[in-house]
């Protein structure tokens, strides 16, 4: 039994916003919208974790509520990367497999789910954390 409980807890890796600061990113033109986005190059540390099971503590913060559309943010929502303060490195979606009632901005929450790495959507932050449940 207790087999069991050390290996589903190994198996889960706890992430850092620190490690996840480890990404640049480059500068591309589109011409469907006329502007420069910017595009991640994350590290090897980090893509080796693209699809594996992970914990992450943040502060949430309410997109839509309706949409039930929730980032997890490395800072509280007065200095975070939609005022402008932080970079994109520093949020992540969050795609919760049920809905969560009572969460409010700024909560801090810890949460665990698979990672998935984007690259290619615009519409979708970089770090994105699907099947995420709550675990405090």
């Amino acid at each position: 039994m207790l087999t069991g409980l050390f290996s589903s807890v190994k198996s889960q890796n706890i992430i850092t916003w620190d490690l996840l600061k480890n990404v640049e990113f480059d500068e591309v033109w589109s011409d469907e919208f006329q502007a420069y986005y910017m595009v991640p190059k994350f590290s090897k540390a980090i893509r080796a974790l693209d699809g594996k099971e992970v914990q992450i503590k943040g502060f949430i913060i309410p997109v839509d509520i309706v949409q039930d559309y929730y980032v997890l943010s490395a800072n509280p929502y007065s200095s975070c990367f939609f005022c402008g303060q932080a970079g994109p490195e520093s949020v992540m979606e969050i795609q919760m497999v049920k809905k969560y009632e009572g969460l409010r901005m700024d909560q801090i929450i810890t949460y665990k789910g698979r990672l998935k790495l984007n690259v290619d959507d615009i519409y979708q932050l970089n770090y994105i954390l699907e099947d995420a449940e709550i675990l405090e």
